[in-house]
């Protein structure tokens, strides 16, 4: 996709870190911006900044674990500028306690990432693909996946899951519409380490889906592991500025970071071999530093 100006985006999770940053990104572009967010508030803050900046933006409530809601988001974005460009399915959260082995985590904590993760991008698929669709001319979708969705390992286990399930629904929306010779392109976005909110995520947890123990706390060498990383991390605005390369280019695959290139290949190589792979240890995270594996994290 090549043409930006006047035309419009949709982007979930924009009220802060990377969808934020992909809204000024591609504000900056000449877009109307539809901003949605569960959280109402960001989002009021986000239009009302691109506003004073002299950019076109809507706020609209969503949860995008909500069909109904997504569709609802769809419908006020085409009410409002005639036609969606541009859709970044970008909302995602973390349960709290990312370094629990598989079996400790929650129903709960299953429900709420795969709800967001993987079924936020089936419901954005289903409500704009069709109209994209109709409307015959260029667009382009965006999944906000994750490194996580490429490795495996023990840390995140229901975000990883779910980043993995985001990755092959996005590959299969690249395929069906490259069968169809659509004037659609696809981008999954991988990210590696971001300094964003998203281990701040139970602050937006459904009552409903909110363990009776309450959120799980991390162990205090891994909240000093935690923080080391974070502090030198990738900044929201230079993933924005590489997913709009990977539009421009409509590219499918946007890996953020070569860091993890051979934990994804140590997976690749030990599935084709049929022997056992050697994963990360969930401590050793200061390799991402130098470039070697690391644990699935973003």
């Amino acid at each position: 996709m090549r043409k930006f100006e006047g035309r419009v985006a949709v982007i979930t999770g924009a009220g802060s870190g990377i969808g934020a940053a992909l809204a000024w990104r591609f504000a900056r572009a000449g877009m109307k911006i539809v901003a949605a967010d569960v959280d109402h508030a960001a989002a009021d803050a986000l239009q009302a900044a691109l506003a004073k900046a002299g950019h076109q933006a809507l706020a609209v409530r969503t949860d995008v674990a909500q069909a109904d809601q997504v569709e609802a988001l769809a419908e006020q974005a085409y009410r409002a500028y005639g036609s969606v460009d541009l859709l970044c399915n970008n909302a995602g959260v973390v349960p709290s306690g990312r370094f629990r082995a598989a079996w400790e985590y929650t129903l709960e904590d299953w429900r709420w990432s795969l709800d967001v993760n993987l079924m936020g991008v089936v419901h954005g698929i289903r409500s704009f693909v069709p109209r994209m669709l109709a409307q015959g001319t260029e667009a382009h979708v965006v999944t906000t996946a994750s490194i996580a969705g490429l490795i495996s390992g023990a840390a995140s286990v229901p975000y990883g899951a779910a980043k993995h399930g985001a990755v092959v629904v996005t590959e299969a929306l690249y395929a069906a519409l490259q069968e169809r010779s659509a004037p659609i392109g696809v981008t999954v976005l991988c990210p590696g380490v971001v300094n964003t909110n998203i281990y701040r995520s139970e602050r937006n947890r459904p009552a409903e889906l909110r363990p009776a123990g309450g959120p799980a706390e991390e162990a205090p060498e891994l909240q000093a592991v935690a923080a080391d990383l974070y502090g030198g991390a990738l900044t929201p605005d230079a993933v924005a500025e590489q997913v709009f390369e990977a539009v421009w280019n409509n590219q499918l695959y946007a890996l953020t970071t070569s860091n993890f290139d051979t934990a994804i290949r140590e997976r690749a190589d030990a599935v084709l071999a049929r022997r056992n792979p050697q994963f990360a240890n969930l401590l050793d995270m200061s390799k991402l530093r130098d470039g070697r594996s690391a644990p699935a994290m973003s």
